[in-house]
């Protein structure tokens, strides 16, 4: 959108009210108003803010900072009480008015930037699938002296609201809710409210349903974008998502793992890259119709996974999701539509156009701006140093359940770390590949592991509510 468009857009829709929106390196939301007639003044210069307020942006002897609007993000708020223009923005120095190191909006352009410099592609496509969970309630408490949560689901008869007593008997139990249909699903209507605002602000929906998890779990996919496209349309979506289920009177967590035992939600990843219109990761006749450019991608992914994990997923709760068992993708390699796999190729994907590749692994705790740049990073890499993967070093391609393999010959395949403290050392020990083009610094990466290790030791200095069971009475 163009200032022309946009002004006539404030004039039609009586807008009185600008709304800038960014994140921090966490993905934490923040947010500043102004007057809507004092719109091309801040197109201009920006509006001034104290970085070394916001968690991991900057110390205190340089705080000055500037947010910068990126006119091609507006939309109208659907949710303000007012019209309200919203957009997004780039976080600069006060100086320079350039996006700093640890702006991950800044990241992902130059990312972008980078891919176009080396001559692979000009263009890298992404569809992400989001995997949410919509309860009714959501009680959460952390003192000195008591902790615990509780979550209710209308839908699951073993897990009704307080006072709830499901006379029509549409809650259910003893069974998967995978496509479960209506009335079973019943916040299907709550879904489309949700699709049908994320369409209004441009981005098209492949399709949404029921997950298998009972208590509510759903999960919405887009159409394929452009990675400049979709790391902000992603921001929009989970922001709708947030609003529209309380809107409701629900509540929605994209936490990987928020209940014990049943299953948890990812963020897969389709990814596809072009140069000059034309898909560099078909090639007809090879394994799964993939280039070698593909598996060279793929390669640099299954190298560096270990320390990718730091980005795709950083949260103590993310491994609590990987464990075997839940078609969790644990074990780093690839196969034809392989639910195990970390990278599976997506079967159904057969022609030129639709050829691509499916990362698994990551959850909706990541900055997508840094998780999805650190993926295309790693990709590069591959292709650039020519990384093949294979069955001798483990990486595939397997096309079997790996996990009904005899333990001797699991053995020999690589694993995601265990824990976000693994994670965080095997970044530590692997991030060069990020430095390239100067898209990620060193200082952003230990800022990263310094702010995500204050959370491993919150909750590994804190005691579990299940240690009451085990110790209790010892």
């Amino acid at each position: 959108m163009n200032l022309v468009d946009l002004k006539r857009l404030i004039v039609e829709r009586g807008i009185k009210s600008v709304d800038l929106k960014y994140p921090d390196l966490i993905c934490n939301w923040y947010h500043i108003s102004f007057p809507v007639r004092r719109l091309e003044h801040v197109l201009e210069h920006g509006i001034p803010f104290d970085g070394s307020s916001i968690p991991g942006m900057k110390s205190v002897e340089s705080g000055d900072m500037i947010l910068m609007p990126d006119l091609t993000t507006a939309i109208i708020d659907p949710f303000t009480r007012y019209p309200t223009l919203r957009m997004l923005c780039y976080i600069c120095d006060a100086d320079t008015r350039t996006g700093v190191k640890k702006d991950s909006r800044s990241v992902a352009k130059r990312a972008q930037e980078y891919m176009v410099s080396t001559g692979i592609a000009d263009k890298s496509y992404w569809i992400p699938e989001f995997e949410f969970y919509l309860f009714n309630e959501a009680t959460i408490s952390n003192g000195k002296f008591s902790a615990g949560y509780s979550f209710t689901s209308a839908e699951n008869k073993e897990d009704l609201p307080g006072g709830y007593k499901d006379i029509l008997g549409t809650a259910v139990a003893n069974r998967k809710g995978y496509h479960i249909d209506i009335p079973f699903d019943k916040y299907a209507h709550v879904r489309e409210e949700m699709v049908q605002m994320i369409e209004d602000i441009g981005c098209r929906i492949r399709y949404h349903h029921h997950e298998v998890g009972l208590s509510g779990q759903q999960e919405i996919e887009t159409e394929m974008l452009d990675f400049e496209t979709i790391t902000d349309k992603m921001m929009y979506i989970k922001d709708i998502i947030h609003n529209c289920a309380l809107k409701n009177e629900l509540t929605a967590t994209f936490m990987p793992k928020p209940i014990y035992d049943e299953a948890g939600s990812g963020l897969h990843y389709h990814i596809q890259l072009r140069k000059q219109g034309k898909n560099i990761f078909y090639q007809k006749g090879n394994y799964a119709d993939l280039s070698e450019e593909a598996l060279c991608f793929i390669g640099g992914i299954l190298k560096h996974g270990r320390s990718l994990t730091a980005f795709t997923n950083p949260s103590t709760n993310s491994f609590k999701r990987l464990l075997p068992g839940f078609e969790a993708p644990v074990k780093l390699f690839f196969g034809l539509a392989n639910r195990s796999a970390a990278i599976r190729i997506p079967k159904y994907a057969t022609s030129e156009d639709t050829k691509r590749i499916e990362f698994r692994t990551g959850d909706g705790t990541c900055n997508y701006y840094l998780a999805m740049s650190a993926l295309l990073m790693a990709g590069l890499d591959g292709i650039k140093k020519r990384i093949i993967p294979g069955e001798a070093d483990g990486y595939g391609p397997y096309d079997d359940n790996v996990f009904n393999w005899p333990e001797e010959k699991q053995a020999r395949l690589h694993s995601i770390p265990s824990s976000l403290e693994e994670s965080l050392q095997a970044l530590l020990e692997d991030y060069e590949y990020l430095l390239a083009g100067d898209v990620f610094n060193e200082e952003l990466i230990r800022t990263w592991v310094k702010e995500k290790m204050k959370e491993v030791n919150a909750v590994r200095n804190r005691p579990h509510p299940f240690e009451m069971n085990l110790y209790y009475s010892l």
